[in-house]
C-alpha cells in the first residue's frame, strides 16, 4: 500500500453547516486504515464518497483534470476544500498517481489530442491512436490499460458509468493483476456490483455514520441486483401495479 491511513481533522473544519463538513459522516469518523491494494467507497449519491476521494486525492498531490471554462450560478467556496482538512499517512513516501472520472475524462482526452498535435508519440503511451477515435469503453479501456501498468496511486470516480458490463469484467481482471504484482494501489468510488466483487479487496459504506467496513455480500448493491436478477417479475409487477 502507498498510503495506509487518511485521518479526518473535524475540530478544524471551518464551518459545521456548509457541505461537505455539515455531513455527519465526516464528523463521526476518525479515520480510514487501508490495508488492502484494492479499495472501494460505496454510498447513495450525497452521501461524501467522491467528496472524499477527490479529497485524497488533492491532499496526496495528485492533479483532478476540470474544464475551467465551464461556470456555475451558485457556487459553494468549501465544495472542494476538504482536503485541507485531512491527513495522509504514506507508507515508504510519495508516489505519482492519476484520477479517472467519466465527466472528466472526454476533456482530458482532447487535451491530449491538441498536444499530440505538436508530439505525436504522446499516442504512443495509450495504444498509439487518438483516444477520440475510438469507442467511449475502448478509449476508457485503453487508458486503463496503459496507466495502471505503472507504480502509482490510482484514484477512480464511479468509472463503470463508461463502461458496458463486458468492459466492467475486463477492468475488474485489470485492477486485480495490478494489485497483485504490488506495485499499484486503487481507491474507487462506485455503485458496480462487479467491481465490487474483486477478491481480497476492502469496501467501505457511507450510507451511514461512521464510515464502515461492509462484507460484499452485504452491500445494497449485491442484493438488490440478486433480488431482481432472482424474480425479475416481481419487480416489474410492482411497476404496473
Amino acid at each position: 500500500m502507498h498510503i495506509h491511513k487518511v485521518t479526518l481533522l473535524p475540530e478544524r473544519y471551518p464551518s459545521t453547516n456548509i457541505y461537505p463538513f455539515c455531513l455527519e459522516i465526516f464528523r463521526t469518523t476518525p479515520c480510514l486504515k487501508f490495508d488492502t491494494p484494492i479499495t472501494f467507497f460505496i454510498g447513495e449519491n450525497g452521501s461524501g464518497k467522491s467528496t472524499l476521494l477527490r479529497a485524497i486525492t488533492r491532499k496526496c498531490g495528485i492533479h483532478i483534470w476540470s474544464n475551467t471554462d465551464k461556470r456555475r450560478f451558485d457556487t459553494n467556496p468549501y465544495e472542494n476544500e476538504l482536503h485541507g482538512f485531512i491527513d495522509v499517512a504514506w507508507t515508504k513516501g510519495k508516489v505519482p498517481g492519476a484520477f479517472f472520472s467519466s465527466e472528466l475524462y472526454n476533456y482530458f482526452a482532447q487535451s491530449l489530442d491538441d498536444w499530440a498535435k505538436n508530439d505525436p508519440g504522446l499516442l504512443g503511451y495509450f495504444g498509439g491512436k487518438s483516444l477520440l477515435s475510438q469507442s467511449h469503453g475502448q478509449s476508457v479501456m485503453s487508458f486503463f490499460e496503459s496507466r495502471y501498468s505503472l507504480e502509482g496511486l490510482y484514484f477512480l470516480d464511479e468509472p463503470e458509468t463508461a463502461l458496458s458490463p463486458r468492459r466492467q469484467l475486463e477492468l475488474l481482471r485489470l485492477l486485480g493483476e495490478n494489485g497483485r504484482k504490488g506495485h499499484a494501489q486503487f481507491i474507487i468510488a462506485t455503485h458496480s456490483p462487479i467491481l465490487l466483487s474483486c477478491p481480497g479487496a476492502k469496501i467501505f459504506c457511507f450510507d451511514a455514520p461512521p464510515i464502515r467496513a461492509v462484507d460484499y455480500e452485504n452491500t445494497d448493491y449485491f442484493n438488490v441486483y440478486r433480488d431482481f436478477l432472482s424474480d425479475r417479475g416481481k419487480y416489474l409487477r410492482d411497476l404496473e401495479a
